[in-house]
């Protein structure tokens, strides 16, 4: 057994703690806060990745260096730094990635799909209703790397939060991951919630009989619902191994709460499922009502031309001249085929109402 311990630790050190590099990290206008954290306090004076990462090389700790969409020029020195995975890296820098959970030696990558609500003051067919980026984070024994996408999903107050508190960042990195899961899904609860308010105005459209449905906006709605779904979906496997499965870059203590973050994930999940089947009904009766409509209309028309099939009718008999037709010369012929006009078509009219044509 000595042997084998002996023999994990020559192959191991390399890998879980790449040598410190001489070259300075080219980060460029991408670093929105860099800090380094020992025994869940922020040490001052470390703003620069390149004093942080040997601060912590040199005395332990951990440093968190937040990035918002960095270039690959900006993201490869810090990559070099921590020994990052070429792969990860790249998904990192091009965006556009499921939400996800890999394992590349000694540092754990995740994905997470953050959504805001666009707000809008009337839904229509082309409204926007979420808004979507991306939230990468590189987790390692003493790092942690988030590195942001899109216009929202900041993460400055969430770092003042855990600074507030120091008991979740004595824990070390995995503290952060899951603050920043944890905010991730904590949005999509609130998202879910503004969603279901405009469901609720479709839905009384549709059905309070104001006629004011429209089949454009419960699809929209119903295809911007698939984008807050894309997000959710994904991510409930990640979040399951990270509460369930031991991590060497996740604490055990950590590893509680993501049980919670699961949780709450499943929540939004049943909801969006149920929104999903909601819209449907509603755009399934959106579309009887059109359908109704079009045939009571159709009802309508006909009954109209049956009524005013008659004077054309006998407009039409009389109107060809024909010498010897009956009561052609009659002094009361035209008051009669008058009275027989409106005599017929007074008893089709009240018949068709009768019958709920008209």
């Amino acid at each position: 057994m000595s042997m084998i311990r002996d023999l994990r630790a020559a192959v191991r050190p390399h890998r879980r703690t790449p040598l410190p590099s001489s070259t300075p990290v080219a980060t460029g206008n991408c670093v929105v806060d860099c800090a380094v954290y020992r025994d869940g306090h922020r040490l001052d004076g470390y703003a620069n990745p390149d004093s942080a990462i040997h601060e912590v090389r040199r005395g332990g700790g951990f440093v968190w260096i937040g990035l918002h969409e960095p270039s690959a020029l900006e993201l490869s020195g810090i990559a070099e730094r921590f020994g990052l995975h070429p792969l990860a890296v790249e998904d990192a820098v091009h965006a556009h990635q499921r939400p996800k959970l890999e394992r590349y030696d000694d540092t754990l990558f995740a994905v997470f799909k953050t959504v805001t609500y666009v707000e809008h003051e009337q839904l229509s067919a082309t409204s926007e209703i979420v808004e979507t980026g991306e939230i990468m984070v590189f987790l390692g024994n003493d790092f942690v790397v988030t590195v942001r996408h899109g216009r929202h999903g900041a993460l400055g107050d969430l770092r003042c939060r855990l600074e507030d508190g120091t008991d979740l960042l004595a824990a070390g990195p995995s503290a952060v991951l899951h603050a920043v899961a944890d905010r991730v899904v904590d949005t999509y609860l609130d998202v879910a919630q503004l969603i279901q308010d405009d469901i609720d105005q479709v839905e009384n459209d549709v059905f309070g009989g104001g006629g004011a449905g429209d089949a454009g906006r419960i699809y929209q709605l119903k295809r911007e619902l698939l984008e807050l779904k894309r997000a959710v979906a994904p991510l409930a496997r990640p979040l399951h191994a990270l509460a369930e499965r031991p991590m060497r870059q996740v604490h055990p203590d950590i590893r509680e709460y993501f049980r919670d973050v699961e949780d709450h994930l499943s929540r939004v999940g049943e909801q969006v499922a149920s929104f999903d089947e909601l819209l449907t009904s509603i755009l399934q009766a959106n579309l009887a009502q059109v359908t109704v409509a079009q045939n009571e209309d159709m009802r309508k028309i006909s009954a109209w031309v049956a009524i005013f099939a008659v004077p054309t009718m006998l407009a039409g008999v009389y109107g060809m001249n024909f010498e010897h037709m009956p009561e052609l010369k009659w002094r009361y012929g035209y008051p009669m085929t008058l009275s027989v006009i409106v005599v017929v078509c007074t008893l089709m009219h009240r018949g068709f109402r009768r019958n709920g044509w008209l």
